[in-house]
């Protein structure tokens, strides 16, 4: 069987697209490189570079290899520069994917599996909730916006076209591999910032100084189990949750990792950012196939030394 795994030389795609080679199947990576890098596609991987919206790139990749399985996690994935950059967002997380979407539907994919935001879609959780799965969503922000609109649109051509689709509703992703770089992904900024030994800065949930936002922080290899999960159709098409039901402000995500790291690095306070919402924490699901999760305090450790040993 035959899985294209869309943002395979990302930091989530190319830990699926490891783990697909791993189970067996054929994997065909596809990515444009913008955020992503070559040495992450897996020895064994078919590799296609090209952008997602050009339409005749996805024809030819389609034509060059049979496709079963999408396993979706190409995205522009930054909140902050989604609030900057709106139609940006909305050509790469609604475009992109419809064109991938009708290559899929022309090609009888069996299944197609999306990697959609639980951390933000929902806007504000309060304090002493998670998220639920029946809850109405409302997003914030025009990443989450385009999250849920190309969800709707999956939904529809399931019923439709009897598509069988998968979204997979992630929390905050962390774990080797994230780019420390970018905007997005805390764990990843304040594990290669300790390493350095540079302050570390705590965006503030409502005023400066404060102990920063509450996420949900799901280990990168949990959320590989749950795509192998729907890659095999282990489970009916439908809506999940991928986080853990805990909930981490910045500062304590700060003061463990460098406990972690030993490193003396001090913290600084910033105002919040646009788009962010205050907490985020979801009700995790419960499938028997989804296995044990990691403990934050064991992901940290494994990601803190990939980023200390580069």
């Amino acid at each position: 069987m035959a899985v294209l795994v869309t943002g395979g030389a990302g930091f989530i795609g190319s830990h699926v697209a490891d783990a697909l080679l791993g189970a067996g199947y054929e994997v065909v990576v596809l990515d444009d490189l913008s955020t992503g890098s070559e040495k992450n596609v897996p020895p064994g991987a078919i590799f296609e570079r090209g952008d997602l919206r050009d339409g005749a790139f996805l024809d030819r990749v389609f034509e060059r290899h049979a496709i079963d399985v999408i396993t979706h996690q190409a995205a522009q994935t930054s909140v902050s520069v989604s609030t900057r950059e709106p139609v940006r967002d909305a050509h790469i997380n609604i475009l992109g994917s419809l064109e991938l979407l009708d290559r899929a539907l022309r090609n009888r994919v069996e299944r197609f599996v999306f990697a959609s935001t639980g951390g933000a879609i929902y806007g504000e959780v309060a304090e002493g909730r998670r998220a639920q799965l029946d809850w109405t969503p409302r997003p914030i922000s025009p990443y989450a916006c385009s999250k849920l609109a190309f969800e709707t649109y999956l939904n529809a051509h399931a019923v439709t076209h009897g598509l069988n689709a998968y979204i997979l509703r992630y929390a905050n992703v962390y774990g080797p591999r994230q780019d420390p770089h970018g905007e997005a992904g805390v764990v990843a900024i304040f594990s290669q910032r300790l390493r350095d030994g540079v302050p570390l800065r705590v965006n503030a949930r409502r005023e400066s100084g404060d102990d920063g936002c509450v996420r949900d922080y799901v280990y990168v290899g949990d959320v590989v189990q749950a795509n192998l999960v729907a890659v095999a159709g282990e489970r009916p098409p439908g809506t999940v949750h991928v986080g853990t039901g805990v909930g981490t402000s910045t500062r304590e995500l700060a003061e463990a990792l460098k406990v972690r790291s030993g490193s003396a690095s001090a913290l600084e306070y910033g105002p919040p950012r646009a788009g962010d919402v205050e907490r985020s924490v979801l009700e995790p699901d419960d499938h028997p196939e989804r296995g044990d999760l990691t403990p934050l305090a064991a992901g940290l450790a494994e990601t803190y030394a990939f980023f200390a040993e580069r």
